[in-house]
């Protein structure tokens, strides 16, 4: 029977979930949002269904995302949601029991690395594997991590933002920090609330990011129709935003995950530094598409930056990579059940 066993690689994402099926590639990518009613604590809807809920809900059901920071805040919702993705991915009529390799970020303690295992156990592996995402990332995006050349990765996504060195295999240093997407489109919130007096929700202030967001100024200047709530009045309103308010607005943000790129490579051994300098860092994560945030990158530390190809799947692919050569990678995978 051994033949029938499915593989599954899962980016369990503070923002986004994706499923990756060796041979088949990322098959499912859903944001990491659960709805529940809280009559009788029932889960309603997961994934896209629930994450269009958010905001919009009466006060018996509440949308919530039970990944913080990247890592699991409410485990009974999280295997709820692990188990919704696992059957969505497999289809309903499978009776095998799946091999789930899934990520967790680089600064993750034993205890967090169980309560993934232990959840993706319980949501229906046979067998459950933890690996760390600059690694994952690493491989995703296509850089030979065995060789004994010092690769920096920086992977942005929603909850975390990763910092690594790896190096013949294993990471050298690395940071992992709780500043990423959703703290920038927790500051365009703030900002705009400050400023225009405009109350905005989570998603219209992730769409001004993506619309007209920056991580430099620049000199053509963007703009955009944002739609809210005035503090003031309480009624409807909509005002102009432009893309210099937006680059000051998550500039604290920004120096956050600067800081963490900086602190890696002052700890980084001078032999593998040379080789960063020589190849540059690699960046991946959904919010590594900020525009020109490899420029700011570059100005900040002098290392030149570029961004993986398709950036927001490199970790899902190096879930599905790990698992098709599972012993190529033993040394860098850290716990199975």
């Amino acid at each position: 029977m051994a033949f029938f066993s499915t593989k599954l690689g899962i980016d369990l994402g503070t923002a986004n979930t994706l499923v990756f099926v060796p041979n088949k590639g990322v098959i499912l990518n859903e944001p990491s949002v659960v709805a529940v009613s809280e009559q009788d604590n029932r889960i309603l809807a997961v994934g896209l269904e629930a994450k269009n809920m958010i905001g919009r809900t009466p006060e018996s059901i509440v949308a919530y995302r039970p990944m913080k920071d990247g890592v699991i805040a409410d485990y009974r919702v999280t295997e709820a949601m692990l188990r919704y993705f696992i059957d969505k991915a497999l289809g309903k009529w499978n009776l095998w029991k799946p091999e789930v390799l899934v990520s967790v970020p680089a600064g993750v303690t034993s205890t967090e690395r169980r309560a993934v295992v232990e959840a993706a156990i319980k949501a229906g592996a046979r067998n459950a594997y933890v690996v760390k995402e600059p690694i994952l990332a690493a491989i995703g995006a296509g850089i030979p991590i065995h060789e004994a050349i010092g690769n920096m990765i920086v992977d942005i996504g929603g909850g975390t933002t990763d910092v690594a060195v790896i190096s013949l295999g294993g990471i050298v240093s690395s940071t992992s920090v709780k500043c990423a997407g959703n703290r920038i489109d927790a500051a365009i919130a703030d900002y705009i609330k400050k400023t225009f007096n405009l109350a905005v929700g989570d998603k219209m202030a992730e769409e001004i990011k993506v619309k007209v967001g920056s991580a430099v100024a620049l000199e053509e200047e963007l703009t955009m129709t944002i739609k809210g709530r005035d503090f003031i009045t309480g009624l409807p309103r909509t005002t102009e935003i432009k893309t210099n308010e937006i680059v000051k607005a998550i500039s604290k943000e920004l120096r956050e995950m600067i800081k963490a790129v900086k602190d890696v490579l002052q700890e980084t051994p001078p032999e593998l530094a040379a080789d960063i300098i020589d190849r540059g860092i690699i960046m991946t994560g959904g919010s590594s598409q900020l525009r020109n945030l490899p420029e700011l990158i570059f100005r900040r530390t002098g290392v030149k930056a570029t961004l993986a190809k398709d950036p927001l799947f490199c970790v899902a692919k190096g879930t599905g990579i790990a698992l098709e050569h599972l012993d190529t990678y033993k040394k860098s995978i850290i716990a199975k059940r």
